[in-house]
């Protein structure tokens, strides 16, 4: 069998509606804390069904991902570009992980409830505890910062490989047109 030359439409799909509503995510995160205005609750409101959508939407994409053949890097590609791109890979799915769970724990230790409806409301994860809370809030800015450097390194990357390398890697992803071993014009 012939290794696949694009990431599957279903995948590309999930990506960029991820790729999305992190951004959106990251955005109304930081206007959260810094604006305490009557948008404060509305924000907070948007935030929470956002996150979950976004746990549902990383486990789908696990389980697609697992499941589909994935096209494999250049052959050209030095070793270690290759292990940055897989570590970076695992980096970003944990994260995406971590953070919308993070969040949920952080708001049962604090005993708010996650309310994705009126009248659909999550039960906590954790037991109502000020300093897991303070924890955990702590947790989830620090992993919303390295979620964030993270998706500007892979943007970083799949520049590198559409404008330096032209070697197909970013298409792959984008139109679904393939990856190539060698850039165009060697």
């Amino acid at each position: 069998m012939n290794a696949p030359t694009h990431f599957s439409p279903l995948l590309r799909a999930i990506h960029w509606l991820m790729a999305v509503l992190l951004l959106a995510m990251l955005f109304i995160g930081v206007s959260m804390v810094a604006d305490l205005s009557p948008r404060h609750s509305e924000l907070v409101a948007l935030h929470k069904p956002l996150g979950l959508a976004l746990l549902v939407l990383v486990l789908v994409r696990l389980a697609v991902r697992l499941a589909s053949p994935t096209p494999p890097l250049p052959r050209d590609m030095p070793g270690w570009q290759r292990r940055a791109a897989h570590l970076s890979h695992l980096l970003l799915y944990a994260l995406m992980l971590a953070m919308p769970l993070v969040g949920w724990g952080m708001q049962s230790a604090g005993g708010y409830p996650v309310v994705l409806h009126e009248s659909l409301v999550l039960p906590p994860i954790v037991p109502p505890d000020a300093r897991l809370h303070a924890l955990l809030r702590l947790a989830h800015t620090v992993l919303a910062y390295l979620l964030f450097i993270s998706i500007l390194a892979h943007l970083a990357a799949a520049l590198y490989h559409a404008l330096i390398r032209r070697d197909g890697v970013l298409s792959s992803m984008t139109t679904g047109s393939g990856i190539h071993s060698m850039p165009d014009g060697q």
